[in-house]
């Protein structure tokens, strides 16, 4: 007989701890909090990796630096400015730009100027500078006739307007105010509307009546006025004459202008009333680099640039037909093709310089020191390349004549050379505060020279003059120029005279602007063509661009 069963013997349950709650995981949770093996070891707990948390504040919180201390109130005088500038933006500028848009731009200059006044804000010298420069900018269009100068002279203005509005020494805040004008007129009508509502309109009692009294006048006068033109045709044409003509298909174009002219107004009234401060923009500098993960390519990259420079040397001391043999090339393709690659070469050095800069080591003198070495000496060797693009640019343009492109080209490398030795100048001085207001106006400046030398007179200048030369013309190079060019053509022989104007006298045949909607010089070849007139129809059988032998190859 046997005795009861006795049940296996079992580890007793904890009644607290990790094992109680029924995890099959806690042990290794427990485990975790043990020792140093727990807090570091395989069995560590999870923790979100510092990126994963909040590094630093937000790009909204950094732009709250950015805002003003305070700003002042709209008025109605401010609303009344800027309507009276669109209706004259409306008016002046639906014709054609001429030396409407400088009256136009001073128009909400002093819209701006007023409010700035009345805010408290103090003229400074470089306020001035940029103020001149803009206007100076807005009168290229009232001296020259070509649309594409008129067109970056006019967009240069209107950033260089805010940057005076604006104020900035440092590279954040000179960048980010030159644009900032674009989305200020959304703002500024929000500005004026909480200025205006609630706000008691003085008079009201006075004006309100006059106001229904001229409606009904004017209901009357219209509705009494059609009966007696209908009745009576004397009266229809007296009526007919007193009246203002409106063209209804002119009102959306004039209604796009109106908006244009008051919101551009408002946006820089809302500027000058308290301006956004974006030199107080933190830009951080990059991780600093190890001295020899940051030299090693610039070292290599200035013996590349040296390597360019003495062969450039050997070419111009007079190696350059052993050269041009090595490889095969005429001087013409030579020149031509080694243009654009240099000019790519240029700008992408001065990316270089930026991006090495801002990952540069600095915390030793001797590393300063070995940053300005390495960036001056690269920055020099560019010169070398800017020469050289030049000069191959000059000596393709000899061979084959200027056209529009060839000199835009022209001017940016010559003011790509002139930010490099800016570069080296801050790099000697070792002070570089001066140094974002100096590129900006090396840049406007360079933008308003070009605009007001005029192209397309420089272009036809330089073609007419190497035919007196050479007697060689690339018609197609000048037969699509504007007004401009029409004192220079004037000057070539028959039938190379007729072909090249052709083009530019149908243009002014169907050009009815105003005097102030174009600019001087088209007033100048009207004068021009009218003095001494093209030859018509065809002579011999052939028109005048045949008799010219119009040159038919390829060109860029």
């Amino acid at each position: 007989m046997t005795g009861p069963s006795t049940p296996a013997p079992t580890d007793p349950q904890p009644t607290s701890g990790p094992q109680a709650s029924g995890d099959p995981y806690a042990p290794y949770a427990a485990a975790a909090s043990y020792g140093p093996r727990g807090a570091h070891g395989p069995y560590a707990p999870y923790a979100p990796h510092r990126s994963c948390e909040a590094s630093g504040p937000t790009f909204g919180e950094r732009l709250q630096v950015t805002d003003p201390e305070r700003r002042a109130a709209a008025t109605p005088r401010v609303l009344l400015f800027a309507l009276l500038t669109g209706l004259l933006t409306a008016w002046l500028l639906y014709d054609g730009v001429g030396a409407n848009l400088l009256i136009c731009g001073v128009a909400a200059a002093a819209v701006a100027g007023a409010v700035a006044r009345a805010a408290g804000r103090r003229i400074r010298p470089w306020t001035v500078v940029w103020s001149l420069l803009a206007l100076t900018l807005l009168a290229v269009p009232a001296c020259w006739d070509a649309g594409w100068p008129a067109l970056l002279a006019s967009g240069c203005a209107l950033g260089l307007a805010s940057l005076a509005l604006h104020g900035g020494r440092r590279w954040s805040g000179v960048l980010l105010a030159l644009p900032a004008a674009l989305w200020q007129p959304v703002p500024g009508v929000g500005w004026v509307w909480d200025a205006m509502e609630g706000r008691p309109l003085p008079g009201r009692g006075r004006i309100v009546p006059v106001l229904k009294a001229l409606a009904v006048a004017v209901a009357l006068l219209v509705v009494f006025g059609l009966l007696f033109a209908s009745a009576d045709p004397a009266m229809a044409d007296l009526l007919t004459g007193l009246s203002p003509s409106i063209d209804a298909r002119q009102l959306p174009l004039r209604g796009l202008l109106f908006a244009i002219g008051a919101l551009s107004a408002l946006g820089l009234a809302h500027i000058a009333a308290g301006p956004r401060r974006w030199d107080r923009l933190e830009v951080r500098p990059g991780r600093e680099r190890r001295r020899l993960e940051w030299a090693l390519p610039l070292v290599a990259l200035n013996l590349m640039f040296g390597t360019f420079a003495v062969i450039q040397a050997v070419v111009v001391l007079g190696g350059a037909d052993a050269v041009l043999s090595s490889t095969g090339m005429s001087r013409s393709a030579y020149a031509r093709q080694g243009f654009w690659q240099l000019s790519v070469i240029t700008v992408l050095t001065l990316v270089v310089v930026a991006v090495a800069k801002r990952w540069a080591p600095r915390t030793t003198p001797a590393d300063r020191r070995l940053t300005r070495i390495l960036l001056g000496l690269l920055c020099l060797l560019a010169l070398a390349v800017v020469a050289s693009a030049l000069g191959r640019m000059w000596f393709y343009v000899d061979a084959s004549g200027l056209t529009r492109l060839r000199l835009w080209v022209l001017v940016v490398e010559t003011w790509l050379g002139v930010v490099f030795l800016l570069l080296i100048t801050a790099g000697l001085t070792r002070r570089t505060g001066w140094l974002p207001r100096a590129v900006v106006l090396s840049g406007m400046l360079t933008v308003a020279v070009y605009g007001l030398m005029g192209p397309d007179a420089i272009v036809a200048e330089q073609n007419v003059a190497r035919y007196e030369r050479s007697q060689q013309i690339d018609l197609r190079n000048v037969r699509e120029l504007s007004a401009d060019a029409v004192p220079a053509l004037d000057r070539l022989p028959e039938p190379q005279r007729s072909c090249a104007l052709q083009l530019i006298r149908v243009e002014l045949d169907q050009d009815d602007r105003p005097w102030y909607a174009a600019g001087s010089s088209v007033l100048r070849a009207r004068g021009v063509l009218a003095e001494r007139p093209l030859v018509e129809g065809p002579v011999e059988g052939r028109g005048a661009c045949e008799r010219a032998r119009l040159v038919s190859e390829g060109r860029w």
